[in-house]
This record gives structure tokens, sequence and C-alpha cells, in this order.
């Protein structure tokens, strides 16, 4: 489907004002079958296969097609899925999982206890570097009966019920899995999984198009016919398309924060940023510590206090998200706010690369590294620019690069990169989500763990501490430990606690339920 702007203005110009949600829900409307939902995707995922992809877009269509064996309130507590139910052993050792029954794959195929068993001990582990870390600690899963599974910790893990969302551990079917390359699998291309809706067209550049699954095992749901994602690069576009009621959902990175004040004042659309609770986003650069001088700690400082965090914030963002303080995020367990990253201070900057030997030349510039802008939007573009303005302040040049989304995920994997802009989900405690990105044993090739090449062996030793105690009080001393350091080692350059728009028709309803937001299957939406 092709966005003109002349059509969209059209379009805009002609349509209804909606009810709003509470007159409508005064007014006892109840859920309704049918209808499509036409959403929009962006950037084009690689892939839709969760797990084998771990990228926003990924994760919010893949989790219409598959389902993990809990979700989660805003509060982070658990809540039913897959698993229907769930009890863990007083030593804090034992999980065992009852699941829901009758359910089916897209194949057709039931899913079992062998399934789930299959996905958290080979699938994952093999594919997902975080899931990796945690899942390790299971000494033993079975498959007690069909629909049983249980879980054998070798230790006692705080955490360990924060894993099993769909956008860490999706169910995925053994049969088409096992014993074949689980990254190059026929059933990658074509995912199949237990969700609401079943995947069943994708033409590049265009669309995505995802359908009710007849067999779904909640009666009666999902109340949609359909989704479909619409690939629309231009943000502008993106814009009219929800303006004129041609889309009625935008998430994520879809709406530009520049434009969310204008979408705010629309009467017939509602601006959600709740629904990010379990992942908890933080925003930074991206050092190369094997790229010179960022392997010097006086370099990382300087370059931290050139940036002005607070104008990322409010002239960047719009005010949605916050100055990130260090790398933590504040919702994360066990954040300290006494250690905060250097403040902006352009001077100190500059005294601080005078300090490193890095002496400006004639034309004012001491050294030169470039920059792999993040493919996700005009904003990041405009970060970009920000950036290189902020640097060239304590003269240091900033030197822009442009790629696509797969370009930007090898180059990063691959270590490919000077810096770049990246942002990672915490997912409530820093052993699941802070930890990856930062301990010496995950430098890998690996998009999503420690790809800067960072290393402090009493930093290792710190998160291992905070991972191994079951004692939240050993926890935090761990962990605030661990933030001192990295504040004053900034091995990363900490720009923003994340914050996104969820964005929708008024006659939506049932969109944010969760502390996943739209990541959910979405089983409940319905058109009224």
């Amino acid at each position: 489907m092709a966005f003109s702007r002349r059509g969209l203005l059209a379009a805009a110009a002609a349509a209804p004002l909606l009810m709003r949600v509470e007159d409508a829900l005064a007014q006892g409307i109840q859920p309704k079958r049918g209808g499509t939902l036409n959403s929009i995707v962006n950037p084009e995922p690689p892939v839709l296969h969760v797990g084998v992809n771990n990228q926003a877009p990924t994760l919010i269509v893949g989790g219409k097609i598959f389902q993990g064996l809990l979700r989660y309130d805003a509060k982070l507590n658990p809540m039913p899925e897959l698993a229907k139910r769930w009890e863990v052993s007083p030593d804090g050792l034992e999980y065992t999982f009852h699941l829901q029954e009758n359910v089916k794959f897209h194949d057709g195929q039931p899913m079992t206890a062998d399934d789930v068993v299959f996905s958290i001990m080979k699938f994952h582990m093999e594919v997902s570097p975080r899931a990796r870390g945690v899942f390790a600690r299971i000494k033993e899963g079975v498959a007690v009966n069909p629909t049983t599974a249980k879980f054998t910790l070798s230790a006692p893990f705080e955490p360990f019920l924060l894993m099993f969302d769909v956008t860490v551990s999706a169910i995925v079917p053994k049969h088409l899995f096992d014993g074949q390359d689980y990254r190059q699998a026929p059933a990658v291309s074509k995912p199949i999984g237990t969700g609401p809706f079943r995947f069943v067209e994708w033409q590049r550049g265009n669309f995505i198009r995802l359908e009710r699954f007849a067999d779904y095992w909640k009666p009666g749901q999902p109340y949609l016919d359909a989704i479909i994602y619409r690939v629309v690069p231009d943000s502008q576009s993106r814009r009219l398309a929800l303006e004129s009621g041609q889309v009625q959902l935008t998430q994520s990175n879809d709406i530009e924060p520049f434009d969310v004040p204008q979408m705010r004042a629309r009467p017939n659309l509602e601006v959600r940023t709740e629904g990010w609770e379990y992942f908890g986003p933080l925003m930074w650069m991206e050092f190369n510590h094997r790229v010179k001088p960022l392997d010097d700690v006086r370099v990382r400082r300087a370059l931290t206090m050139a940036v002005n965090r607070d104008f990322i914030a409010q002239r960047l963002w719009f005010g949605i998200g916050k100055p990130a303080t260090g790398p933590f995020h504040s919702a994360t367990r066990f954040y300290d706010g006494t250690a905060k990253s250097a403040a902006f201070n352009v001077e100190e900057a500059k005294k601080l690369l005078d300090a490193a030997g890095l002496k400006p030349n004639g034309q004012g510039v001491r050294f030169a590294i470039k920059h792999m802008s993040l493919p996700y939007g005009e904003v990041f573009t405009r970060l970009g620019e920000f950036l290189r303005q902020s640097f060239r302040q304590v003269g240091v040049e900033l030197q822009l690069e442009s790629v696509d989304v797969g370009t930007w995920a090898q180059r990063t994997a691959a270590w490919e990169f000077d810096t770049t802009i990246n942002y990672l989900y915490q997912y409530g405690d820093p052993t699941l989500g802070v930890e990856r990105s930062y301990v010496s044993t995950n430098i890998k090739k690996i998009l999503f763990s420690n790809v800067a090449g960072y290393s402090n062996p009493k930093v290792d030793e710190l998160f291992t501490q905070g991972r191994d105690s079951a004692d939240p009080k050993v926890r935090q001393t761990a962990f605030s430990a661990v933030q001192k350091i990295l504040v004053e080692e900034a091995p990363l350059l900490w720009l923003l606690e994340m914050s996104f728009p969820s964005i929708y028709d008024k006659k939506l309803q049932n969109v944010i339920t969760s502390g996943s937001g739209i990541h959910a299957c979405f089983d409940d939406v319905f058109l009224a």
C-alpha cells in the first residue's frame, strides 16, 4: 500500500471524529469480533522470528505470532500466558509450570511441555546471548507430562521468573527446529507460533499480514480478523497515515518525538507512554574500545562531559523520556541515584583531552572518529548532528555514516564501528538486562552483547556477586559498587531513559494492558 501526501491529506479532511474510549465504555460497548487493524512497523525488521532476531520491530510483530509462558503487569508481577499456573519450591530451586490445555501451533501440531523444555534449554540457549547467561543456571529441564514442565536450578536465582515474556523466551515448535541450524531453519522465514495471529504474507518494503488463528486456545479470541503492519519509511507519511485513519495504531519509533505534541491535540487519537515498564529501555552512544583513542578513559569521560543530555531529552525527544544518569535505568531494580555520570562541562572536557595528550591541530581538531547513525527514524539523524556539534566544541570531529537496519546490525555485531547509538532493554533487573553490556565474558560478535569490548575484572566480580546472591541487600551493595565504577570509567555514553508513545485511534480498545504494552499478543484488542 503506497501512501501519497495528497491522498493522505484528503483522507484526513474527510475522517470523522470518533468517540472517546470513556464514552464507549460508558455506553456499554463490549468486545466485538471482526475488522482489520492497520498499523506500522518502522524500520522493517530483518526477520520476524523472536529469538533469532531481538530488534524492537521483530519483537513488536513477533509478539502477535508467538507467546511466552508468562506476561507481566506494570509492576512486573508475573501473570499467566501459556502457563496457567506455576509453583516455586521453598528452596528456590524448582520451578514447575502447568500449561494451558489444547494449545496448538499454527501448523496444527499441539504444543506440549516438550516444546517448552526445547525452547528454554536448547533454542534460546543457542540464539539469545542474554537468555543464555540465565538459562545456563538451569541444571535440568524436564517434561513431567504433556502439560507440565519443570526446571531445576543449580542455585537459587531471584529474578528467574522475569525471564518468560514472549520477547525473552518465546515458545517455539520443537518439531520444526530440533536437529537444524536454528538461525537458518525454514521456520525462521515462515514463523509458526501459538499466538492469536498467524503469519500469512510479507511483501518486503510494503507490508506484513497476520490473520486470525482459528484454532487459538482462548475460545472466541482474538477479536480482530487480521493485523497488517505497513512499511512506511518516511516519517511524515507515517504521521499522515495515522492522522487520516489509514492506520489505527503507531508505536515505538513510528512517530517522531517532535510530532507527538500535535498528535496529543487530535481529538480522535489516544497517546500513551505506559507499557514499557517491563523493558526499561536505556539509550547510549556505543564506544568501540578497540579504536584509539576511545580506549582511554579520559577521552570517554571528556566526550561524556561534552554532551548536554538535558537538551537531548527536552529538545530532541520533547520530554518523552528523561536524561540518563548512568548504566541503570531508574526504573530498574537496585538503581543507585548517587552514582551519576560526569555532568555537562565543555571546559573540563577540554582539560581532560589536553591531559590525554590530544592537542588541537591548526584547524582546532584533536582527532576524528566515525559515527554510524541508528537507522530508526529522523530523530536519530538529528541526534547524530547534535553529537557532531557537541564534540566539535571540544575539538573532536565526528564523521557521520548512514546505513540501513541490516547493515547497522551486522556491523555493530562484527565490531565494525567507531561509535554508534544503541538502546537496550533492562527487563527490571540488572542481571537480566544490564550485565550483558559490561562483563568481559560477554564480549562477543553478537548484537546486544558487550560489543564495546569493555573489560574490568572488578566489574565482572561485582556483577557475579549481584547475580548469585538471593539476598536483596547483598545485591544492592554489589550493584551500587558496580554503578560507581562504571560512571567513573564511562565505557559508554549514556544518553536517555527512553519512553515511547503508543498512538492509536480511540475506537481501538485494550491496546495497553500490561507492562510490555504493544509487544503483547493482542488477543483481546478490538475495534469498537
